[in-house]
């Protein structure tokens, strides 16, 4: 008796339990196919799908198997049912079926619509604005600005070439005295630097003082030739005597005593440091010699390595801004002033030369330094932001966003790059949306329409 009591009360709870499932399905599916008020500002839900597969749908809100919401498909979105012109193998866009099918991995083939195969440009994409946002798609408008860019760089310190001076004899003899006698010793303009002997100035200042005897004689000749031929005489001789370096002092004082001189003095044509001594006392030397070689440090050049990828960018004239380790806590202000017009073999880099403004003899020529460039700005260029161009073999292109998830891929001509954007030198204008994110997972889906276009044309053909 009381087994069959218990039987009853069984009986009894799975009629109520299914009752009550049945009340919760039927009130689940009314509340999804019954459109609420106007004035809710909500939208009739038809149904909703699977994301990873269109064709599976549910009346309700469910999950798939990897825990992704199922995408709610309203009335007002799809008034009317479309019918798939053929269905696509996911892994080999070639591989087609005109009805549902798997392939060997158990994946369900995709569905493409007429609206899919023939809509824009090969590649345009068609996205549901639902998986748009899922996948973090953002845009930007190509616009017009100035691109700048600094190059930094490591340089070389060295002397001015044009501010150095090399001092050779003019003539032959020996060094009879030697007032500059070191290395870095700092010299003014005009300095005596040395006294030397030579036969042929000995020989010239002879020349010169008879000469002027000779003018002397002969300047009160009644014969005007005579008077012209005797001044014309002295000129030469002292245009000799200056050939030979003789110093402007020296001449004056020759002439004033009238005494040929045994030492004559070889001034510095610079003001500068002493870089280089090449004789000694006694030492006899000629025109090949070279006595000595002054800089002028007052400014010096920076020699830079610039790649080929940034040679673009920089031209004579532009600012640049130099760090030494020796003076810390100083920048120096210079122009790059030259560019070399060969590349070095060994590091693809082009050399140019900056030069920098020394007045306190603080830089010196074999330091490093660091180099910072500012390239001039490019003004008034269309450009992008640099994540938004897809660089794919010989070609650059970008996704423009047409509206209502289509997106039509752009072949572009880019330029210059700085500051995060990339000049857009074609194939863009101002005011086109670009995508910036996602553009990638766009691109894989572009390529796969564009394999399944052709396929179809082959086939038509």
């Amino acid at each position: 008796m009381n087994n069959r009591n218990l039987a009853i009360a069984g009986i009894i709870v799975a009629l109520l339990a299914g009752l009550g499932g049945g009340y919760w399905i039927a009130g689940m599916r009314h509340a999804a196919d019954t459109p609420v008020e106007s004035g809710s500002g909500n939208r009739e839900v038809m149904f909703y799908r699977n994301p990873m597969n269109p064709e599976i749908t549910s009346p309700v809100p469910a999950k798939d198997q990897m825990g992704m919401d199922y995408i709610p498909v309203y009335a007002d979105a799809e008034p009317a049912q479309r019918t798939p012109l053929f269905y696509r193998n996911p892994m080999n866009p070639e591989i087609t079926s005109p009805m549902p099918a798997k392939d060997h991995m158990g994946m369900d083939y995709v569905p493409v619509y007429a609206d899919e195969a023939d809509s824009g440009p090969a590649g345009t994409v068609s996205i549901d604005p639902v998986t748009v946002q899922k996948i973090g798609v953002r845009t930007v408008q190509a616009s017009r600005r100035d691109l700048a860019r600094d190059i930094n760089t490591v340089g070389r310190i060295v002397y001015d070439e044009q501010r150095i001076a090399r001092l050779h004899p003019k003539t032959q003899g020996w060094i009879e005295e030697l007032r500059i006698g070191t290395t870095g010793q700092t010299i003014g303009r005009d300095e005596i630097l040395l006294a030397i002997y030579s036969p042929q100035l000995v020989s010239s200042q002879q020349e010169y003082l008879l000469a002027l005897k000779n003018y002397e004689t002969l300047s009160a000749s009644p014969f005007e030739d005579v008077r012209r031929g005797a001044a014309e005489l002295v000129e030469t001789s002292l245009e000799r005597l200056r050939l030979l370096d003789v110093p402007q002092h020296q001449l004056e004082m020759l002439e004033r005593e009238r005494k040929v001189m045994k030492l004559l003095h070889i001034h510095s044509p610079v003001a500068g440091v002493v870089v280089n001594v090449g004789a000694r006392e006694g030492q006899y030397v000629t025109p090949e010699t070279e006595l000595f070689m002054v800089a002028d440090l007052s400014t010096v050049w920076a020699l830079v390595d610039i790649f080929e990828d940034e040679s673009p960018w920089v031209s004579v004239g532009d600012r640049a801004d130099m760090r030494v380790i020796a003076v810390p806590g100083r920048s120096f202000e210079g122009r790059l002033t030259y560019i070399y017009p060969y590349a070095e073999s060994k590091t693809r880099s082009i050399k140019a030369r900056l030069e920098f403004d020394n007045p306190d003899r603080l830089l010196k020529p074999d330091m490093f330094a660091d180099v910072t460039i500012h390239a001039s700005a490019r003004e008034g260029v269309i450009a992008v932001p640099g994540e938004a161009i897809i660089r794919s073999g010989l070609r650059e292109q970008v996704f423009i966003a047409q509206g209502g998830g289509r997106f039509e891929p752009r072949p572009v001509e880019v330029g210059l790059s700085g500051g995060g954007y990339t000049e857009i030198r074609s194939g863009l204008q101002p005011g086109d949306e670009v995508v910036v994110s996602a553009q990638f997972l766009i691109d894989s889906e572009s390529k796969l329409r564009e394999a399944v276009r052709k396929m179809q044309e082959q086939g038509d053909d």
